[in-house]
């Protein structure tokens, strides 16, 4: 079997130590995925890692920095397939600097809680099912030596936009 075009993708949460929120992304293309939410990533160059990729697409597509926390595994080596032709690795992941913003490819951000099921109400790109439920999964384990904020710091409950249209 012919190795697959390999893709990555960032469950970017609030706190990777008590991740409350995670940031969806909704697409503007293509048309079939037009409207559709899914995982901030893209797709690794030639000679690159897949941590560098990540790093790389998250600064292009909504200007930010970030810190990687444990990579959400997938059923295959090379992460959760996508289609015939690739597969995607996912981690999540803590904004270090830069407010997210939809510079590329999506036309809104929006920070849903976790244990609300709003998640499950976005309509996410079919192949970005399972790995919402792995995500899901993955943000209830506390992630070891990661920095964690302030248990009595407030935090909003509700789905909240930050940009778009």
């Amino acid at each position: 079997m012919p190795e697959l075009k390999q893709v990555v993708g960032a469950a970017i949460v609030d706190d990777l130590g008590r991740p409350q929120s995670l940031l969806a992304a909704r697409r503007t293309a293509p048309e079939a995925f037009a409207g559709m939410w899914e995982f901030p990533g893209g797709k690794v160059e030639p000679g690159e890692s897949c941590e560098a990729a990540l790093h790389r697409e998250l600064a292009e597509e909504l200007g930010i920095e970030v810190v990687l926390g444990t990579e959400v595994a997938g059923p295959l080596d090379q992460g959760w397939p996508l289609n015939p032709k690739a597969a995607m690795r996912v981690w999540l992941v803590q904004v270090k600097t830069g407010e997210p913003l939809p510079l590329q490819d999506h036309d809104e951000l929006r920070w849903v809680p976790l244990r609300s099921g709003a998640l499950a109400e976005l309509p996410w790109i079919p192949a970005d099912l399972p790995i919402v439920t792995a995500v899901l999964q993955a943000a209830a384990q506390p992630a070891a030596g990661s920095a964690s904020s302030d248990p009595l710091a407030p935090y909003p409950g509700a789905v909240q936009d930050i940009g778009g249209n």
